[in-house]
């Protein structure tokens, strides 16, 4: 889009919206669907986790951005975690000249109250054992569909938040400040959860499921807590291991394999 026409639009009462999507169009029209060729030095990649509606696929090959994480597929093993709906969901990506690198799996950063597979962290068999059947087999069907990264959490706090606090120019930032923050109601469903019965469902989980990323070449990224909350204070009743450095080395050691990872959080782990 040129000044002139730009000019035209802001001047015409044209919506903000409706300008930054004639700018987003514009780019896309002179933008060649083919992501760029890394450097041959280039270890990380400009990527999103913000979704795979077409409108941001556009605005994200608009911008350069080549590589993504999508939305999740589904919450549940259904048709959308089968092989071919994983690859109609790469292929729809590409289609835009962008590579789907990683798919989230049901297991998000949702307080356990609204968690989508919550016998997993819970412990509560046999239904922890048929959910962690149905991760395995989204791993599997991921490998064949040409999908090599998962992300997921392991919490039952989910992030909280104290409030938020003045960011750069009108913006508020998102804020934890643990002597502000209410801790309400004072336990979540799943009781006193102490360290090591939480260590333990991790550890069973990993058992499960890190051989079966390794066998078929998917590497596993597990976001840290956010925030970190005090160790043995805990959050309403749960003692979070895995918001400190020590938990994060502990959680890596339990299955060390180049395909049982973090999902790095800077944000987190500063």
């Amino acid at each position: 889009m040129n000044r002139r026409e730009f000019v035209r639009l802001a001047g015409g009462g044209v919506s903000a919206a409706a300008l930054a999507e004639a700018v987003v169009s514009a780019q896309v029209a002179r933008t060649p669907a083919k992501p760029a060729a890394p450097s041959p030095k280039a270890r990380m990649k400009v990527g999103t986790q913000h979704g795979d509606s077409d409108q941001i696929l556009r605005a994200c090959a608009a911008f350069g951005v080549n590589n993504i994480c999508s939305r999740l597929p589904s919450e549940k093993m259904d048709d959308a975690w089968s092989v071919d709906g994983l690859s109609t969901l790469r292929d729809r990506v590409a289609s835009h000249g962008i590579s789907l690198d990683m798919v989230p799996l049901p297991m998000s950063s949702s307080e356990i109250s609204r968690a989508e597979l919550p016998a997993i962290y819970l412990g509560k068999s046999p239904e922890r054992d048929r959910n962690i059947d149905d991760i395995c087999q989204m791993i599997r069907n991921c490998a064949k569909a040409g999908i090599f990264q998962v992300k997921y959490n392991f919490t039952l706090i989910g992030i909280p938040r104290s409030g938020t606090a003045k960011g750069r120019g009108p913006s508020r930032y998102s804020e934890f400040v643990f002597e502000r923050a209410k801790q309400d109601p004072p336990l979540t469903i799943a009781g006193k959860v102490d360290a090591d019965t939480y260590w333990e469902r991790i550890t069973y989980f990993l058992d499960r499921v890190v051989p079966v990323a390794a066998e078929y070449k998917v590497k596993m990224g597990c976001h840290p807590q956010d925030p970190g909350v005090p160790k043995g204070t805990g959050w309403r009743g749960v003692d979070a291991v895995l918001g400190s450095p020590d938990g994060l080395k502990r959680f890596v050691s339990i299955k060390e394999n180049p395909y049982h990872g973090l999902n790095f959080c800077q944000g987190t782990v500063s």
